[in-house]
């Protein structure tokens, strides 16, 4: 059967003066999937992601994002794709239906709309009677599920996840993964970076960055059969030991 394509890269490169961070990667990712993209810092891809996000241009290379084009059609790029960074994406000085209503109407939503997916985002999340609490006050764990889920609000095809589970506790982190898992079956795709190489092993394919480039790319059990190793994490010291650079 043809997967849907929906992340397309070809040649993908950015320099600044004469670094280049990302070096002529090329990869594609389908309709669905969960697809870690890892690398130690420096790897360059932070930098990727914000090519692939309509946040930077690139110096050479194709790209094509939800079908659109990251050299011309950024705007477009935005409106289709959801985002969570690392650090926490939310207002904390707003209540928890203050940010619902904010952000849905950000992603386009109409009011009855906003209206409809907080009633389901707040059940889902067994947040009912948190809808007026400060997210300032919430739990880490918490905010971060809050977080994704108004990433994906407007049901993007492609949410970008900027290491979501950092400093959350290992059950916090199997809830967020459900939370993946629900909406990659939603036809979402998952495009995910992560410190943590256990998480890696829940990823349908991972590619591994070195240097600005992609050294590896496959499911984790074919990596870990490539590589004689036992764990993504073993795989990842393999690769990374070879690494020059030390900071994006």
């Amino acid at each position: 059967m043809q997967k849907d394509i929906v992340i397309q890269v070809n040649n993908l490169t950015k320099c600044f003066g004469d670094f280049t961070a990302v070096d002529t990667i090329s990869f594609e990712v389908y309709r669905g999937e969960v697809f870690g993209f890892l690398g130690a810092n420096g790897a360059g891809k932070t930098t990727a992601m914000r090519m692939l996000c309509g946040l930077s241009t690139p110096t050479s290379g194709e790209a094509a994002i939800a079908g659109y084009d990251v050299y011309r059609q950024t705007e477009n790029i935005k409106k289709s794709i959801g985002y969570m960074s690392q650090k926490f994406s939310l207002y904390e000085d707003l209540t928890v239906a203050e940010n619902i209503k904010l952000f849905g109407g950000i992603y386009g939503l109409t009011n009855q709309e906003i209206k409809e997916k907080s009633a389901q985002l707040t059940g889902r999340l067994y947040m009912n009677d948190q809808r007026h609490k400060m997210v300032g006050s919430l739990p880490l764990g918490w905010k971060q599920k809050l977080a994704f889920s108004i990433a994906i609000i407007h049901q993007p095809k492609i949410v970008f996840l900027d290491e979501p589970t950092g400093g959350v506790d290992p059950v916090t982190r199997r809830q967020f993964w459900n939370l993946i898992y629900d909406a990659a079956a939603q036809g979402i795709t998952v495009f995910i970076t992560t410190h943590y190489m256990d998480e890696a092993e829940y990823c349908n394919r991972i590619s591994m960055m070195v240097d600005g480039k992609i050294k590896a790319l496959d499911s984790p059990s074919n990596l870990k059969r490539q590589f004689s190793s036992g764990s993504m994490y073993e795989v990842f010291l393999r690769l990374a030991r070879g690494a020059q650079r030390t900071s994006d």
